[in-house]
């Protein structure tokens, strides 16, 4: 994707498809802000010019970054490549823990390569924005899927795409304590915010990508 109309496009397809915007923001890895943002202003490009809208869409939209990491994603040989990486960051925690959770929908093929690198049980972790439409993302809930490893008070790993906002790494944290189990780190191939740590566990990251801008 190259620019902000492929991503409204892109918003586009996905709506229409019945993704929720929690879900769009999970597939174009933006911010649930900048997902809403794209959708609304695909709607207003379709909309026709005789029906007024009821609410202007402000052009310029919410300050994000688009990680692009379709080129990994897309070859086998690139993504156990990555995961060898990632893993090599979490080992330094231990050869105790066994098991690796993945944060669906795009940590979960990266933490099966994860998982096989370290010799760990695997389990998913469905976070409450794949729910999110609109309104207040806490009274929703995220779900672990029983067709993978239970947390059972285990230690664990996490493993996610990317960290926007730093919300869902967060909620699964939380949601793994809930469970009996105790996070020991974090790892994800980019960080836009910088986070070295949530909830008390460290995060790594192969790549920050940090916003520089003049201030107004």
């Amino acid at each position: 994707m190259k620019n902000v109309d492929d991503l409204i496009e892109s918003a586009a397809e996905l709506a229409a498809r019945g993704l929720s915007k929690g879900e769009i923001a999970d597939e174009l890895n933006v911010s649930r802000e900048t997902a809403s943002w794209l959708v609304e202003r695909s709607d207003a490009t379709t909309q026709p010019s005789d029906r007024p809208q009821t609410e202007p869409v402000s052009p310029s939209g919410p300050q994000d970054i688009h990680v692009d990491w379709s080129a990994i994603g897309r070859d086998s040989k690139r993504m156990s490549a990555i995961a060898e990486a990632m893993a090599d960051m979490l080992a330094k925690h231990g050869e105790d823990v066994d098991l690796t959770i993945g944060i669906e929908k795009a940590g979960g093929p990266i933490a099966t390569l994860v998982a096989r690198e370290l010799e760990t049980d695997l389990g998913t972790y469905t976070p409450a924005k794949h729910q999110w439409e609109e309104g207040d993302i806490d009274e929703l809930g995220g779900t672990f899927s029983r067709n993978f490893a239970g947390i059972r008070d285990r230690e664990c790993y996490i493993v996610d795409d990317t960290i926007t906002s730093g919300t869902t790494m967060r909620e699964t944290v939380e949601a793994i304590r809930a469970e009996g189990g105790e996070p020991l780190a974090c790892v994800v191939l980019a960080d836009k915010q910088g986070v070295e740590e949530l909830e008390g566990v460290p995060v790594y990251s192969l790549l920050q990508v940090i916003s520089v801008g003049k201030e107004e």
